[in-house]
């Protein structure tokens, strides 16, 4: 076994390494840009070198860098994570060159799968279904569109060497086909160096169900049953689950038997997935092999027992496998999901910058121990204080849970959730608490194009219905009342000046333009009972019980008996004197007053803001890549505009109507904060 291994990765990957391995007892070196000097992995590795400049193509691309750090450090394996260099073949030949152990799949079955248009090929070959489509290289958008009208719409335009959502567009007709696979070869060119793209059959009101493989030097591979992955937006995961709600015991053996038969005909040695798309009849479709560890692995480990980062060293030590199919587990039901560094309430735009405040829900399963049923794990590359660079992915961690059914797995979920305390950048911890408590999704009625059909207006706050919004209101009072009790209580008050704590309050939900709620409270304290109060709503009794302090943004207790996690902090945007009250996934901003000040509050006059709609701003930190207007150019509603790459990913920004521009304020390549000025009309 290896004494020291290197990461060449970063983030909660990288941790998630670093964890497995000191459980087995090996030392562990991270790599690292100088914009992770401080992050995480650095910290919890034993060892740690510096290995270039933020941009990833000069640090973890570049594989002398990363093998020169190896042999620096006596390092004697190389685990790649996922993304950067995982599915690089030539890096994974370089590392058995150099005399380094890869722990990871062998290069030829990297190459073998790496390519998605010759892996459709082999997997033919090996007797696994495979969908319609033309997988030869395309050589331009014209000739694009030639084949989209022959294989017909709609249909896939897929980057060769493309992963993680980039490099893909769905097209529903020769407008979208062109387009689409212009954006594609920029993206993949960009991510990946490769520009080669394909396209394929797009099958409607599919299923994205993956089947986890592990292979080892000694010929043997099993499958470690599926993931249900269609929550998908933009063909990016959201939430992924294990088992899946729809497929037959029948369809899991029949995927499982030819993910085996394709990984044994590449020699696979490793753990690895294989992807395929599901119709409504459970008829599938071979889609790529991903030959590395897939982010969403954790769902896999806790209905199986299994470290897959362990069982990936110890098959690239030489070791067999310790199982064989018959043993392979399927206990319980496990989701997790993707904690991104995005606002759902403006388009999922990507949110940069420090994390003032970061605290995650109460762990009771870990990392490197799959032993620990029913509860909750995070994996992270972040803490508290810490940096979101723009130069990387957007995901600030994984949220997982494991519970006895389907059922209670998403109960745990949606607690976890309330207790995710995020502060200094945006989440979508909203978005997924609104999919969780969707009705289509806790049937287990949806497909890939589930977010896209329930959400074609984007996301908005009225998205998340409470199931009794009155109790958002009861929280705000309670904590008011914690607030007016303690002010009470100092000594030194000037007589008749002195802090009253009264019992009839009214709670003033700000609303959008100023159209606000004016909800009356009643407040009973429990006698002798710190902490306890009865709180009266719009007729509706809360007995609220809560030992958390004022200045804790995470507030647990029970109300009428029954547990709950919320947050509640003072001071929003639009009022610093607000409490900002989340639970479920909704999020109000209330005053809480006497009832003769809310009535004056009602007279207040409401202050629009400013009209900027002459201007176009940045949506959010990152590079402008291109500015595509001139002063004094006409440009229409839709147009386009400019582009911000941030974590990896092209923003196009388009006029939002008429107009003549005035000037381009920003130049290309410049770096942009969140609402800078970048062009402005007449």
């Amino acid at each position: 076994m290896f004494t020291k291994i290197l990461i060449a990765n970063r983030g909660e990957i990288a941790c998630r390494v670093i964890a497995t391995a000191h459980k087995m007892g090996i030392q562990t070196v991270a790599v690292y840009s100088e914009a992770d000097k401080e992050a995480r992995h650095v910290q919890l590795a034993d060892e740690a070198v510096l290995i270039g400049p933020a941009a990833s193509r000069e640090s973890y691309l570049v594989a002398d860098k990363i093998i020169a750090a190896a042999k620096a450090t006596g390092a004697q394996a190389i685990h790649p994570g996922y993304g950067f260099l995982s599915e690089n073949a030539e890096f994974s030949k370089r590392c058995e060159d150099e005399g380094i152990a890869f722990i990871g799949p062998r290069h030829f079955s990297i190459a073998a799968m790496g390519d998605k248009i010759e892996s459709k090929k082999l997997a033919g070959a090996a007797g696994v279904n495979c969908i319609p489509g033309v997988n030869d290289a395309i050589d331009s958008a014209e000739k694009a569109v030639e084949i989209a009208k022959g294989i017909g719409y709609p249909v896939m335009i897929k980057a060769s060497a493309g992963g993680g959502g980039k490099g893909l567009r769905v097209a529903f007709n020769d407008k979208e086909a062109f387009e689409g696979f212009t954006s594609c070869r920029n993206e993949a060119r960009n991510s990946f160096g490769d520009d080669r793209v394909f396209i394929e059959k797009f099958v409607e009101e599919p299923r994205h169900i993956e089947i986890q493989v592990l292979g080892d030097s000694h010929g043997n591979v099993i499958y470690l049953n599926e993931r249900e992955c269609s929550i998908q937006r933009r063909h990016q995961k959201v939430i992924e689950e294990a088992p899946s709600p729809f497929i037959s015991e029948a369809t899991r053996k029949a995927m499982g038997e030819q993910a085996v038969q394709l990984a044994k005909a590449v020699k696979y040695q490793s753990a690895g997935t294989v992807e395929f798309v599901v119709g409504k009849d459970q008829s599938f479709y071979f889609l790529e092999m991903n030959t590395r560890l897939q982010v969403e692995h954790p769902v896999t480990e806790a209905i199986t027992g299994l470290d897959l980062v362990e069982m990936m060293i110890r098959v690239a030590a030489g070791e067999k496998l310790p199982i064989e199919q018959k043993d392979v587990q399927r206990n319980g039901w496990s989701i997790e999901c993707r904690i991104n560094a995005e606002d759902p309430f403006r388009n999922f735009l990507p949110s940069t910058g420090r994390l003032v405040r970061f605290q995650t829900p109460h762990q009771t399963m870990f990392q490197a121990n799959t032993t620990d049923l029913y509860g909750v794990r995070v994996d992270t590359g972040v803490q508290d204080g810490g940096e979101i660079p723009m130069f990387y992915d957007s995901m600030i961690a994984k949220l997982i849970v494991h519970g006895k059914d389907r059922n209670d797995a998403i109960a745990k979920m949606r607690e976890a959730l309330n207790g995710f305390v995020i502060r200094g950048i945006s989440s979508n911890i909203p978005f997924q608490a609104a999919l969780l408590a969707h009705p289509r999704f806790v049937s287990g009625d949806f497909n890939t194009g589930f977010i896209a059909e329930q959400y074609s207006q984007g996301f908005r706050a009225e998205d998340v219905p409470h199931d009794d919004h009155d109790f958002l209101a009861a929280l705000a009072a309670f904590v008011r009342r914690k607030s007016r009790q303690r002010a009470a209580s100092l000594s030194g008050q000037l007589p008749g000046y002195d802090v009253k704590v009264g019992q009839d309050y009214a709670v003033v939900e700000l609303g959008q333009a100023g159209k606000n709620r004016y909800v009356p409270v009643h407040v009973d304290e429990f006698v002798g009972k710190p902490g306890v109060a009865q709180i009266t709503v719009d007729g509706k009794a809360y007995a609220i019980e809560s030992n958390s302090r004022l200045n804790d943004i995470r507030i647990e207790g029970t109300c009428n008996g029954k547990p709950f996690t919320a947050q509640i902090e003072r001071g929003t945007l639009k009022n610093p004197l607000a409490l900002q009250v989340q639970h479920n996934g909704t999020r109000i901003e209330a005053l809480v007053m006497s009832p003769r000040m809310a009535e004056l509050h009602k007279l207040m006059p409401y202050k629009a803001p400013p009209d900027l709609s002459r201007f176009v701003l940045s949506p959010m930190p990152g590079l402008l890549v291109d500015v595509s207007v001139q002063p004094g150019q006409k440009v229409q509603a839709g147009e386009r505009v400019a582009v911000i790459e941030a974590m990896k990913m092209e923003n196009v920004l388009f006029a939002s109507q008429d107009g003549v521009v005035k000037k381009v304020v920003a130049a290309k390549g410049e770096s942009l904060t969140v609402d800078q000025m970048i062009v402005e009309f007449e």
